[in-house]
């Protein structure tokens, strides 16, 4: 339950299509690194990133997720007029530089994607509980975890809405 309060139901009813049609995630990725010498601070600030297996982590975390989500009945009615792919692709990015890794968030805010979803704390807290069992499902430490829950948790007051 603890996770619950520091974690950001980010782009769970995302509506988040952050990438051109056709534009793979590491094609997005590559494009915006500016340069090839990392400094000291880059490579500090891109530790969890790496941490958690970097676009290749990001993925399998995000594939876990939706498979997680497919399965719970009280979850899966948010995504009801929801594209998979076009949550994927928009949970990716965002988580992408949730962890610092060289990529941009270009999506909406999460009060412009849940406004009017109606999402209450039950829920939200419910959505939490699958992210970290995803997270659980593909090896991502209790450390990175946690990182990942802090780093989410200012969005939780933008999508709980009643």
């Amino acid at each position: 339950m603890k996770y619950c309060l520091i974690f950001s139901l980010t782009l769970l009813i995302s509506g988040c299509g952050l990438l051109p049609s056709g534009t793979s995630f590491k094609q997005a990725a590559t494009a915006q690194t500016t340069t090839l010498q990392t400094t000291t601070t880059q490579k500090n600030s891109h530790q969890l990133y790496h941490s958690i297996g970097g676009d290749e982590g990001i993925e399998r975390i995000t594939d876990a997720f939706i498979k997680q989500i497919a399965r719970d009945p009280d979850i899966l009615p948010y995504f009801a007029k929801s594209s998979v792919s076009h949550f994927k692709q928009g949970f990716i990015s965002h988580l992408c530089a949730t962890v610092k890794g060289p990529c941009e968030y270009k999506g909406d805010s999460m009060i412009d994607i849940h406004t009017g979803m109606n999402i209450n704390e039950k829920d939200f807290n419910r959505t939490v509980e699958l992210l970290i069992a995803a997270m659980e499902e593909v090896g991502v430490s209790y450390r990175d975890q946690n990182k990942i829950l802090k780093a989410l948790a200012p969005l939780r007051s933008e999508i709980i809405h009643y």
